[in-house]
């Protein structure tokens, strides 16, 4: 792909270009944007490169002379990556021995081995992730062994942009970002929008109660000072906000846990009260780069499912392995079957004594080895704080989601004096475990949203039917029926707008809506309805009654 692109346009300069998970990508320094034309025939260049069969031969320079050769062809951007190899020989391929690249390698033989591929989207990107660097112009591509398994991948990146939530959001009115007016990465819930949180909002709650954890809630500023104590201010402060009240510095919370444990700490705890599990749904704050703002996947409010156990030393593992089969529970519920474990170790920068960590990743992987979980290990990975394990949701079309994190903290304890009396009467240091079922409110939304492509199961619909009166006179028995429906928590709403029958059926459709129900002079005479069911179609005349048994058995069941 670099080597077309300098063949159609000699003046652009290279910036960088390692494949990915699902393909490629070449950032290039080129003054006018690549079209969507241009694609096209940088692909027509690519396949003639394909055609001569051009061996790929490497070679490996002193770096002086590495240095003059990109020198001599103006490649900036080359000149500056060679600077930072540390090696005193650099690799370069050259292609059918004009064309040559700055490379780690291996290569394949020749460009004739190249079998399927295409070039999908440009995107700006900065040098080198900085944005005080100049503005490149990234090229995305995949390829693949066979015509047919990049069909097949090309199949599913159409699908996957079906079922965007940044689209199907505002499409269906859920939410919106209103950049301009009121920033970026900040989320508004529309009514519809507003719903569908408050429903998994209150079923969390409801089986965080039932599952022993106790409701708090915590105030969204809290003095600078408890920030340096928790060890968030040295790791996070660039992704904090902060400011000044009476000449003190506040900072918004950008996590809920020291709250909690200033809670904990307000009284004297037994070694008899132990397990403590605190629950929030708390709103934090943190302050992302613009550039990795994505939907309601990366914001900069978001609300987080958030609970916390105190517990013993030997209560532990128990405690993580209910967290465990909580988080299965609550995601069968949601309709996600297919999760990928992982556990993160110890990263370079970190707080608290080697031999706690070592004690709290044990710990985690019992806990995981003892439930029959399989696990990826992911070293240097985990908390600044502590090890963690870490749930990733796999939707409708198998991608990943990081949802759910479970994390075995020693080291917060000690930074905060955390404390029970034993049964000798001696004070102990109490274990932290921070979890989150759900992980982020809003990211949790978004993949629900691209798992179902916006159709929401029963339970979880904003709107569950919308009634259809078919004439005006038929409006009347449509408002005593929402009325009927509303008393049972029945989220109806009615559809009696001055437009054509069929026009208002398929627009209820284009919503997603589970349940159409129709209302004329034979549904008034029999004191009936027709319904028509999202996933089935006209499934005929029901007694409301009937219809409302039916629809409630499959809310309570969730299915």
């Amino acid at each position: 792909m670099a080597q077309a692109v300098k063949e159609l346009w000699p003046e652009v300069q290279l910036a960088i270009g390692p494949s990915i998970e699902n393909g490629f990508y070449y950032d290039f320094d080129k003054p006018e944007p690549f079209t969507d034309e241009d694609l096209k025939t940088i692909e027509k260049a690519m396949r003639r490169i394909i055609g001569q069969n051009l061996p790929f031969q490497r070679e490996e320079l002193p770096r002086d002379q590495a240095r003059a050769l990109f020198q001599q062809r103006g490649e900036d951007y080359k000149l500056e990556l060679i600077r930072d190899i540390p090696d005193d020989k650099i690799s370069v391929y050259y292609t059918g021995g004009h064309f040559v690249d700055l490379c780690r390698g291996p290569h394949i033989a020749s460009t004739r081995e190249i079998k399927a591929f295409k070039l999908l989207s440009v995107a700006g990107a900065y040098w080198r992730g900085d944005e005080k660097q100049p503005m490149l112009q990234r090229i995305y591509g995949t390829c693949f062994e066979t015509e047919e398994d990049l069909q097949k991948y090309l199949n599913f990146l159409e699908e996957s942009q079906k079922r965007d939530h940044r689209k199907l959001g505002p499409q269906l009115d859920l939410f919106n970002f209103y950049y301009d007016e009121a920033g970026a990465g900040l989320v508004f819930y529309h009514p519809h929008g507003a719903v569908l949180r408050r429903v998994i909002e209150d079923y969390i709650l409801r089986q965080n109660i039932r599952h022993g954890y106790e409701q708090v809630l915590t105030p969204h500023l809290l003095k600078g000072k408890l920030w340096e104590q928790s060890g968030h201010a040295g790791y996070y402060r660039d992704n904090m906000y902060y400011f000044k009240v009476d000449d003190e510095e506040y900072a918004v919370k950008p996590m809920n846990c020291p709250g909690h444990i200033l809670i904990y700490k307000s009284r004297l705890r037994s070694y008899r009260d132990l397990p403590i599990r605190f629950f929030e749904l708390g709103t934090v704050y943190r302050q992302e780069k613009g550039g990795v703002l994505h939907g309601l996947l990366r914001v900069r409010g978001f609300t987080q499912d958030d609970g916390h156990i105190f517990c013993r030393p030997d209560q532990v593992k128990a405690e993580v392995m209910q967290v465990l089969d909580f988080t299965f529970e609550i995601m069968r519920a949601f309709g996600f079957e297919g999760m990928a474990i992982e556990l993160s170790t110890r990263p370079d920068k970190f707080i608290g004594r080697e031999s706690d960590w070592d004690i709290a990743t044990a710990a985690l992987k019992e806990s995981l080895e003892e439930k029959g979980v399989a696990y990826h290990v992911h070293e240097g990975e985990g908390a600044f704080y502590g090890p963690k394990i870490d749930v990733k949701l796999k939707d409708a079309l198998d991608r990943q989601w990081q949802c759910a994190t479970i994390q075995c903290d020693f080291a917060l304890p000690e930074r905060f004096n955390l404390e029970y009396i034993d049964d000798s009467g001696q004070p102990c240091r109490t274990i932290m475990i921070h979890r989150a079922i759900l992980g982020s409110v809003e990211r949790f939304i978004g993949t629900l949203i691209e798992h179902y492509a916006g159709a929401f199961p029963l339970w979880l619909a904003p709107v569950q039917a919308v009634i259809i009166p078919i004439r005006a006179e038929h409006q009347r028995y449509a408002q005593e029926l929402q009325a009927s429906f509303l008393k049972a928590d029945l989220r109806v709403t009615i559809d009696a707008r001055n437009e054509s029958l069929n026009k208002r059926i398929r627009e209820s459709t284009l919503k997603k809506i589970p349940y159409l129900l129709i209302v004329g002079d034979k549904e008034i005479q029999t004191q009936n309805l027709s319904v028509r069911k999202r996933t089935e179609g006209d499934i005929g005349m029901l007694p409301p009654d009937e219809f409302l048994a039916q629809v409630q058995e499959q809310i309570d069941q969730k299915r």
